[in-house]
């Protein structure tokens, strides 16, 4: 959710800060701020750590530091941007925070050690009873002074043993970059629960987040362990596991994208990303020639997914938000296509609970980022119980999701930058499309014929997709009447009530209306009270064996006065009249329907979203990469 950059160079690194977390502002936006052993303009003398922060965005972060209008500039760093935790937003809780050691005076004193983090620690309440005891004075409500503080408690001239000292007493989640005031060319990292990388330079080093945030600087990049604590500096680095022996970390070269991409005719990148599906969608698919057990192999290892096929009876699906309502799509097409029983379950909730696990079911998690907290911390769960075969649907191919799963389908829906997911969703649902089809082969359940027809219909997606988004102008006209409602009900039956759930959610995630999903039997259940002319109801109507049932659920909706808006297939007979708005689907298109009756209430929530005149791709409270629990 946060973003964290750190460097150690000969150069100014500050321009190398800014420009990291302008590259992951997308993530978490709430503030952001940059620290450095900052050096005297005219004779490049070490004067001690300096920082500014922001409540604003990253680029007026980037005109206070601006080093030609007299602001920071050094050769060692650390940045953050900050999506809230502990803390409303505000200058005295973004990061980097600083201590000045203790009974010290915050307004007088230099500070010593300065600190970024990204997580939650959750016995921070006890530590900071300690450190007051000890004279520390806290400025902020965040957990992470706490962090800095108790670093800084544990200095004795050698930051990798303070920092290595302080962990062991960490309880929760962190992914920390620390600097000292009397060691210039030095960085010291640690993670436990949230992602860090190093990325190797020549005569410098850095620590980020994620490899996006030094697309550009370096593309040798090195994923850190649980636990892992690093120490970086102009020529050096040494990693320490979570023993404290020192270790060797593989090298990577990883092509991250720079988020500085060009918007092109699109007004928002939530926009842009919703026109790439059909791209995405074609890249996620390509070389898929036959439904094998192979496409889910990992990397150089054939014949895995083909013996983890062979050995489960079950699926188990783990994943959050809109991943999670892919996730509940995918039931749908496992039990009816592949015959095989399938679970869906809330990331965050599973491990909670009490559950029967049984070793012949193959968990699967979903998550664009493959660092989402909940879900990775469910998988470990799992994998406690007893499961072993697990498999992922991913985007990032370098994630920890990846890294601890058996097998693995990557999506190719490249970078998302809108908070809102879109590309992610339909790719997912692609790769899990893909996996349905693969079991029930491993089954027996798919006949040649069933396969050819299903590889024809997904190879025709990408065309089918770009008539969707011809409908764009009629669905303009919609968000007009959406922009003045408060409220909005979302109706689906059977594998499009995931679809109904998801368009809800995107509703309400940017344009701040409202919106509840229901499967269309359950209106009269009880949801037909909140109808009236002020509640919209968008009802997606495909042309399948519950449309006459989802017809007469249309019509306890008239009869309470409520006014409809319906995705219809073009064959399904519903007409446009007063009350009753219709928008039609260029065709059917049978158990991939979902991918393309999604992309109209996208398109409903965006430009909605932009009638009320809301911040599309940040909107508030939110984070694109969900890393704390």
């Amino acid at each position: 959710m946060c973003g964290i950059v750190g460097a150690v160079s000969t150069r100014n690194i500050v321009p190398v800060l800014v420009q990291g977390l302008q590259r992951l502002e997308y993530r978490g936006y709430d503030s952001c701020g940059v620290a450095v052993n900052a050096l005297t303009e005219q004779l490049g003398q070490a004067v001690g750590l300096q920082r500014a922060r922001s409540t604003s965005r990253v680029a007026e972060l980037a005109d206070q530091v601006d080093a030609s209008q007299g602001g920071l500039q050094g050769h060692t760093g650390i940045a953050h941007t900050r999506w809230a935790t502990h803390g409303a937003p505000a200058v005295h809780n973004a990061h980097p925070h600083f201590s000045h050691g203790p009974k010290a005076s915050v307004e007088t004193a230099r500070p010593r050690i300065a600190l970024v983090h990204n997580g939650i620690i959750e016995n921070h309440d006890v530590l900071r009873d300690q450190l007051v005891a000890k004279g520390y004075v806290f400025t902020s409500q965040t957990d992470t002074e706490v962090m800095v503080h108790l670093i800084d408690a544990l200095y004795q001239g050698d930051l990798l043993q303070a920092v290595m000292q302080a962990v062991q007493q960490l309880q929760g989640a962190y992914a920390i970059a620390v600097i000292a005031k009397d060691e210039p060319h030095r960085v010291v990292g640690a993670r436990a629960g949230s992602p860090l990388i190093w990325g190797v330079g020549k005569s410098e080093n850095f620590l980020a987040s994620d490899a996006m945030a030094l697309a550009g600087v370096t593309d040798q990049i090195v994923y850190l362990a649980e636990g892992d604590v690093v120490d970086i500096g102009l020529n050096h680095c040494q990693v320490y596991d979570a023993s404290q022996q020192a270790v060797s970390r593989a090298v990577q070269t990883v092509k991250a994208q720079s988020m500085a991409a060009d918007l092109g005719p699109y007004q928002h990148y939530m926009q842009k990303e919703i026109f790439e599906q059909p791209r995405a969608i074609a890249d996620t698919l390509e070389g898929v020639e036959g439904i094998v057990p192979d496409l889910f192999d990992p990397p150089g290892k054939q014949g895995v997914a083909a013996k983890v096929f062979a050995n489960i009876d079950n699926v188990l699906i783990l994943a959050c938000g809109t991943s999670y309502y892919s996730g509940c799509v995918a039931k749908y097409w496992l039990e009816s296509l592949a015959r095989i029983p399938c679970q869906v379950e809330v990331a965050s909730e599973y491990r909670y609970r009490d559950s029967v696990p049984d070793p012949r079911t193959l968990v699967v998690t979903i998550t664009q980022s493959g660092e989402t907290a909940d879900t990775l911390a469910s998988l470990r769960h799992a994998q406690s119980l007893g499961m072993p075969h697990t498999l992922t649907i991913c985007n990032v191919a370098t994630s920890a999701m990846v890294r601890e799963c058996q097998l693995a389908y990557i999506t190719r829906a490249g970078v998302e930058i809108g908070v809102a997911s879109t590309k992610a969703f339909t790719t997912q649902l692609a790769g899990l499309f893909l996996l349905t089809l693969a079991l029930a082969k491993a089954k027996q359940r798919l006949s040649e014929t069933d396969e050819a027809n299903h590889l024809k219909a997904m190879r025709h997606l990408p065309v089918a997709l770009q008539s969707v988004l011809a409908l764009e102008p009629l669905l303009v006209a919609w968000a007009q009447d959406f922009s003045n409602k408060e409220n909005a009900l979302f109706l689906g039956r059977g594998m499009h009530y995931p679809i109904a759930l998801e368009g809800a959610l995107k509703l309400k995630e940017i344009s701040y209306i409202h919106a509840e999903a229901y499967p269309a039997g359950e209106l009269k259940h009880g949801p037909l009270a909140l109808v009236t002319s002020a509640m919209p109801v968008v009802t997606v109507a495909p042309n399948d064996a519950l449309l006459e049932k989802l017809k007469s659920n249309l019509q306890e909706v008239r009869a309470r006065g409520g006014v409809l808006y319906v995705l219809a297939d073009a064959d399904t007979r519903i007409q446009s009249e007063e009350g009753l708005h219709v928008i039609r689907m260029p065709e059917h298109y049978g158990a991939l329907s979902p991918l393309l009756h999604v992309v109209p209430l996208q398109l409903l929530a965006y430009h909605t979203a932009c009638a009320r005149g809301t911040d599309v791709d940040k909107p508030r409270n939110l984070a694109k990469s969900v890393t704390v629990e």
